[in-house]
Parts: structure tokens; sequence; C-alpha cells
């Protein structure tokens, strides 16, 4: 396993895209509209994904801003199986919040669990693999 990125939910993108290319001097890896789901994905990182963890900064197109509190989203970890590790989990007495399947207005296989303290993580299934 390994860390993939970190979620952050962001009032104003634009703002936030400067912050993090402009002012800490990462790159603007991809960046995703989803209509239908009102919100925009954007990575920022100072590697390309496939050689370091980045940042997914998540615009939902109706929040203007986030108390601190709910501004954190996320831990996320490549899996091989998405499927299997939710059962691996729970077998070890792991909680699982969200079992594995199509993401929402995508096709990414992910799962969710919880740690003892409430934080989420999310597992993302390699890509190439198929259910």
């Amino acid at each position: 396993m390994r860390i993939l990125h970190t979620m952050l939910r962001v009032g104003n993108l634009d703002r936030s895209l400067a912050f993090y290319t402009d002012v800490l001097g990462m790159k603007l890896l991809r960046k995703s509209d989803y209509p239908d789901g009102r919100f925009t994905l954007a990575f920022v990182g100072y590697q390309d994904e496939a050689e370091a963890a980045v940042l997914e900064l998540t615009h939902n197109w109706d929040t203007p801003s986030y108390d601190l509190g709910d501004g954190y989203g996320h831990i996320a970890l490549e899996v091989p199986d998405a499927y299997q590790s939710c059962e691996d989990i729970k077998a070890r007495g792991g909680k699982v919040v969200r079992e594995a399947g199509p993401m929402k207005h995508g096709t990414t296989v992910i799962a969710f669990v919880e740690d003892p303290d409430g934080y989420k993580i999310e597992l993302i299934q390699a890509k190439g693999r198929v259910d």
C-alpha cells in the first residue's frame, strides 16, 4: 500500500490553486469538473502522482467556505483489490463505512474505512482491475 493523496475542501478554487502553485510552488497535475455532482477536483503536488503523494483540492460549487473542522476530507490508499481489502479490514476488526464500488459520478472503484478516532481513509482500487 502507499498514500496517494490528501483531500481538502476549498471554498474558492482559483484562490487555492494560486496559493498552492504560486506561493508553495506546486504544479497543477490535473483538474476535472463533475457538473452532475456540482464539484471540481484539482490535484496539486511537487511530483507526478505515480511518484509521490499529492493534494486533492475539492471545490463544491455551492459552498463558498468551510469551518476548519470540516475542511479535512480523507487520506487515500491505493489497494490492489478494494473488495478484498474491505473484507480483510473487517476480518481484522476494522470498520468499513462505505463498501467497495464505483464512485458516484465516476467509475473508479473506492471504499471508505474509519479509524478509531473517526478519520476516514479512502481505499482506491489500482487501475487495471475491473469487477
